[in-house]
């Protein structure tokens, strides 16, 4: 029972610092942009939902954006950030992304956010 609350607290943790990163990428204007900070929270939703449908649809053929990445897997995950930020920005109310240019700027940006607060903690 313990692990499971920790793997929500987890989970809840991961969602909000999603949220903030593309709150901050949003107010920067870096390719896309975000009415609020709810949104911002139902955007994390709507993304980790799509991406974890993308991923096991990838895994089915073969694909794994999971594991250790190549220059290849590394530039295929970031086309595939950057399509689902624009699959996203028709589901989510208050989020915009501007076109693909704009997905690929805001994928490598929230990625760099990720990639900072991993390191931190």
């Amino acid at each position: 029972m313990t692990t499971v609350i920790g793997l929500l607290i987890g989970l809840a943790i991961v969602w909000l610092v999603s949220a903030l990163i593309i709150y901050v990428v949003g107010r920067l204007g870096l390719g896309m942009t975000v009415d609020g900070f709810v949104p911002a929270i139902v955007a994390a939703l709507v993304i980790s939902v799509i991406i974890g449908i993308v991923n096991w649809l990838l895994g089915l053929i073969g694909i794994d954006l999971t594991g250790n990445l190549s220059i290849i897997g590394s530039i295929v995950a970031l086309l595939v950030s950057a399509v689902v930020l624009l699959i996203s920005d028709r589901f989510v109310k208050g989020m915009k992304v501007d076109g693909f240019g704009g997905a690929i700027v805001a994928a490598i940006a929230i990625g760099v956010g990720h990639w900072i607060v991993n390191w931190i903690i």
